[in-house]
């Protein structure tokens, strides 16, 4: 139970980060922050004391953050795009990164110019442009969110986030 994940606002309620509930209640205990909403009800039993399962909680100060930069890799373009080739669809077999405007044509590493691709289709497209092939794109790749980006390593967020994240 200690490690249910638990939403981290700012004082401005600005997602922060993912934290484990040992973590969280941690931060309780030491006043640090206030919790915003609980697990549908759900209790800690200690030896003196029970506690709400916090699913949301508030930070009492502002804290200014430096937004973080996600790499550009191969590994975080099939992160980002959930391991579906942005081509066929395809979810199953080993996937790679493959740029829309290929590098002889004078493509670019971009997030905005790398997709996750099957084998299969990153072949049949080679060194050519997406209308000489005839293929199309799932959806139009972008820089991914810091936040988005953690949450995504979650799944699904819960029901009680919704209302404090951006892209949900």
């Amino acid at each position: 139970m200690l490690q249910l994940p638990v939403l981290l606002l700012n004082q401005n309620y600005e997602p922060m980060t993912i934290l484990r509930l040992k973590r969280a209640i941690t931060l309780l205990i030491l006043g640090k922050v206030d919790m915003v909403e609980n697990a549908d009800g759900k209790l800690l039993h200690a030896i003196s004391i029970t506690y709400r399962v916090p699913s949301v909680i508030r930070l009492r100060y502002y804290v200014r953050i430096k937004r973080k930069e996600i790499s550009l890799t191969k590994k975080n373009v099939i992160k980002r795009d959930n391991h579906q080739c942005q081509y066929c669809g395809k979810r199953a077999g080993e996937m790679t990164a493959d740029h829309i405007l290929p590098k002889a044509l004078g493509g670019d590493e971009s997030w905005e110019n790398l997709v996750c691709a099957c084998h299969e289709c990153n072949n049949k497209k080679g060194d050519s442009s997406l209308k000489h092939v005839g293929m199309h794109l799932m959806r139009k790749p972008r820089r991914p969110n810091y936040f988005t980006f953690v949450l995504n390593e979650f799944g699904n967020p819960n029901a009680e986030w919704r209302p404090y994240l951006f892209q949900c």
